[in-house]
């Protein structure tokens, strides 16, 4: 005769609860970065503290929308492909951001950007750039 192992007992119940802290980490990440893309509006700029590049990651905004103010083009920048930590802050990706078209005109890195919000797809037709601050077109 011998015991129920303690997987057959417990198991059930440790990996429902694993799964319900895995979705509340999600719906914490994903409020998270609502909060960032709101203040980002509030101050017309990168608002701190914002969520790391894996929080972001987790709540299913994979990419970052990106403002040139010398041509004032929007562009998307896939969060996935970032070649930094995870743990890095949103707001830091700001200092490497170059605009390409900017930078083959002047012949140097042109680094003049500002971040404007966190998104869920790219910009494309039926999804456009956010027009979001005051007085901008």
């Amino acid at each position: 005769m011998g015991s129920k192992s303690r997987e057959r007992i417990y198991g059930g119940s440790v990996r429902a609860s694993a799964e319900r802290a895995a979705e509340a980490r999600k719906v914490a990440d994903r409020l998270a970065c609502e909060a960032w893309n709101k203040r980002v509006l509030a101050f017309q700029g990168p608002a701190q503290p914002s969520p790391a590049l894996g929080d972001a990651l987790n709540a299913g905004f994979t990419y970052l929308e990106v403002k040139c103010l010398g041509c004032d083009t929007h562009q998307t920048v896939a969060l996935d492909v970032v070649r930094r930590p995870k743990t890095t802050p949103i707001h830091d990706l700001e200092r490497y951001m170059r605009c390409k078209d900017c930078s083959e005109v002047r012949g140097y890195p042109y680094k003049r950007s500002h971040l404007v919000a966190l998104r869920p797809t790219k910009i494309s037709a039926s999804d456009p750039p956010l027009h979001r601050w005051p007085g901008e077109r």
